[in-house]
Formats: C-alpha cells, sequence, structure tokens
C-alpha cells in the first residue's frame, strides 16, 4: 500500500515515503510524478522525491538508471495526460474558487506558455504547479501534437536525469546523505523560487503602476 507520511515540517516526506513503499518504491514514484505531472494535482514532491530517491538508492534497492528511466516515462505520459485533458475540456473544468482546478493558476501557465511556446514544457518542467498546468495550457492552444510531444519528451527526460544526477552527486556527501529531510525542504524552496520572484515582481509592478496613477494630475473636461 503507498502511504504518504508527513516529515516533521508538516511536508510530504520524500524519504518516508520512499522506505514505507518498499519493493514498491519505484511504482510510488512513477505514480506521484505522473500525477503531480499533468493530472491536475500540483501539491506532490516530485523534485525532492527523485533527488532524494537517487541518494538512497543503493540502501533501499534502487538503480539511479530505474529511478530516472521511470521518473521520465510517467513524467511523459503525465504531460500526456495533461495536454488531452487540455484539449479536450479546455477550461470548463475550472473555476475561481476551486481549491486544486482554479482558474488564476490554469491563466498563470497560459501565460507562461505564451511567453516562450512550446519550450515551456521543458521550462516548466523545472517549476512546480506551473508543470503541472502547462502541459494543460498547450492543449488548450491546441498546440500541434507532433511539436507538442517533442517538447514533452526533451522536458521530461532532461528532468528526470538531470535530478538523478544531482541526487547521485549529492549523495556522496555524507552531510546530505545524514540530512535528507533538511536537503528536501532545499530543493523544494530552490524549485519554488522562480514563482515566487515571478509574484515579487509583479506585484512590484502592480504597486508603481497604481503609485504612478495616483501621482498622475486629474485633468479637467
Amino acid at each position: 500500500m503507498l502511504t504518504a507520511p508527513l516529515s516533521s515540517s508538516g511536508l510530504l516526506d520524500p524519504a518516508g515515503l520512499l522506505h514505507s513503499w518498499g519493493a514498491w518504491a519505484l511504482l510510488g514514484v512513477a505514480v506521484v510524478v505522473f500525477i503531480e505531472s499533468g493530472v491536475l494535482f500540483p501539491f506532490l514532491p516530485g523534485d525532492s522525491l527523485l533527488v532524494t530517491a537517487a541518494i538512497l538508492g543503493p540502501g533501499i534497492g534502487l538503480s539511479p538508471v530505474a529511478v530516472a528511466v521511470v521518473a521520465a516515462v510517467a513524467a511523459v505520459a503525465g504531460d500526456q495526460a495533461g495536454y488531452t485533458i487540455g484539449r479536450r475540456f479546455g477550461r470548463r473544468l475550472f473555476t475561481p474558487d476551486a481549491r486544486v482546478l482554479r482558474t488564476s493558476r490554469l491563466e498563470e501557465a497560459e501565460r507562461f506558455f505564451a511567453r516562450f511556446g512550446p519550450a515551456a514544457l521543458v521550462l516548466g518542467r523545472f517549476v512546480p504547479v506551473v508543470r503541472t498546468y502547462v502541459p494543460l495550457a498547450a492543449g488548450v492552444a491546441d498546440l500541434r501534437y507532433g511539436r507538442f510531444a517533442r517538447w514533452n519528451v526533451l522536458g521530461a527526460v532532461l528532468w528526470a536525469v538531470g535530478l538523478t544526477v544531482v541526487g547521485v552527486l549529492l549523495g556522496g556527501i555524507p552531510f546530505v546523505a545524514g540530512h535528507i529531510d533538511v536537503l528536501a525542504v532545499v530543493v523544494v524552496a530552490v524549485s519554488v523560487a522562480p514563482i515566487a520572484i515571478s509574484a515579487g515582481v509583479g506585484w512590484r509592478r502592480t504597486r508603481s503602476a497604481a503609485a504612478a496613477a495616483d501621482r498622475s494630475p486629474v485633468r479637467s473636461r
């Protein structure tokens, strides 16, 4: 049975997940990555789970190569699901006040996709929450499937292999191997940083525009 233990910080604990799954650890990685990649539930520890699986792999019977391959396949499949949902249902599943399927999240992904085009499928893959909704935005935008498939596979492979390599390298550092919980928090913080920076820049621009409007003289008719 796949359970979801929490760390002392209240976040999902990747190390605890892997240990609790036992022989089903690879399946657990695949399920988490698939769901987070495009099945409209972004609140799963995809990045930290993959890095942790690579670090703990030798001790729990997981090959880094197997982790990378399974994660890449699951990511491709998850993005495919998101793209199909977006193409078939568009924006109809989203409402402004929904807990998960919130219109604002889709709109953010659409802006990201409009800015970077199909390359957003690669860039967004490294940004939590955004990576869940960008494939859906590509489907809503009716991106030609051939182009979607190429960028989807490229992004999934770069993400899965890249994070697995990071985990293997970090696993050779004794402090890191002995403080997996701290590492998971750091990985999440680094992953979320682009969203926080973007939100901060947007807030500053809005505030500056509002201040400029307040300073503008009111023209009489």
